[in-house]
């Protein structure tokens, strides 16, 4: 893995995993799918305009078109929008924990589903990350967490595996990356904007951190972290790309901490060391020859 991959993965973790917080601060003071909507609008306005501005064409590939649509309904439409509801009533730093199972989530679909192979290293990874998961929130729902909002998060997690699985034909068979960014917010905008309108009232308490809040979300977690992933899945694949996922719940959970006043429990501590080192673990045993 070369240094600008390197840098450009630790980037994406950081931003990847302040996206919780940043969603906390804007569903205290506006309706969660309709923030989300308007934001994936702007987003995918912005990253349209660059992409033609750069000279990328609308035209795409099948597999392309194909990836932009289940990206952007798994991840945008399902995987955020499930987890802008679920932050009203959990932790920010609970659903950052849970989103980072996504990494495990697709090694185990890629050895139960798709019967690749993998070594006695990615096993016990996949059973010390799902455990060190079972152990915070086995910790967190006994301490008043809200059992909705964390079945949600897990659904969201599942939805993100979807489209983690189905963006590699998108980077790999041509151009176009900030264009399909782009137009894979539209397709998440589109997704919510008719459930939001049906179910929400716009109602939003103006303030100046939820302005600076949404103007990053919009742009670092909505665009420029969407852009990075693309581009190191291109570059180094999907397996050593889902590598740097193992720092998320380490900063999530530190984002959360200093932003929001979250407290973090030791048990929290030891599940979060244990969700990184198997997800670490799965994603180099997974480098090896089988």
């Amino acid at each position: 893995m070369d240094i600008r991959a390197l840098i450009a993965g630790l980037v994406f973790a950081l931003i990847w995993s302040s996206a919780f917080t940043s969603a906390r601060i804007i569903v205290e003071a506006a309706p969660p799918l309709s923030a989300l909507a308007f934001r994936f609008f702007l987003s995918g306005l912005i990253g349209v305009a660059l992409a033609r501005v750069m000279g990328q064409p609308w035209r795409l590939s099948r597999s392309q078109w194909r990836a932009v649509v289940i990206f952007g309904v798994c991840q945008n439409a399902i995987y955020l929008g499930l987890n802008f509801v679920a932050v009203q009533w959990i932790e920010a730093s609970l659903a950052a924990i849970i989103a980072s199972t996504m990494p495990l989530l697709v090694a185990a679909a890629s050895w139960g589903l798709f019967r690749d192979r993998l070594p006695p290293l990615g096993l016990a990874g996949l059973a010390a990350g799902f455990v060190g998961v079972g152990l915070i929130m086995a910790q967190r729902l006994s301490g008043g967490a809200d059992a909705l909002g964390v079945a949600m998060c897990l659904v969201g997690a599942v939805a993100l595996t979807v489209a983690t699985l189905a963006v590699r034909s998108a980077v790999q068979s041509g151009g176009n990356l900030l264009m399909i960014v782009g137009l894979q917010m539209l397709v998440g905008s589109a997704a919510l904007a008719p459930v939001a309108i049906l179910t929400e009232t716009l109602t939003v308490t103006w303030s100046t951190p939820l302005v600076l809040a949404f103007v990053y979300t919009t742009v670092m977690p909505g665009l420029v972290a969407t852009l990075i992933w693309f581009w190191l899945v291109g570059r180094i694949g999907t397996t050593r790309a889902a590598t740097f996922h193992f720092l998320n719940p380490v900063f999530g959970v530190a984002v959360a901490a200093v932003l929001l006043g979250e407290r973090l429990s030791w048990i929290d501590a030891l599940g979060v060391a244990i969700v990184a080192a198997g997800i670490l673990a799965v994603q180099l045993a997974r480098f090896r020859p089988v």
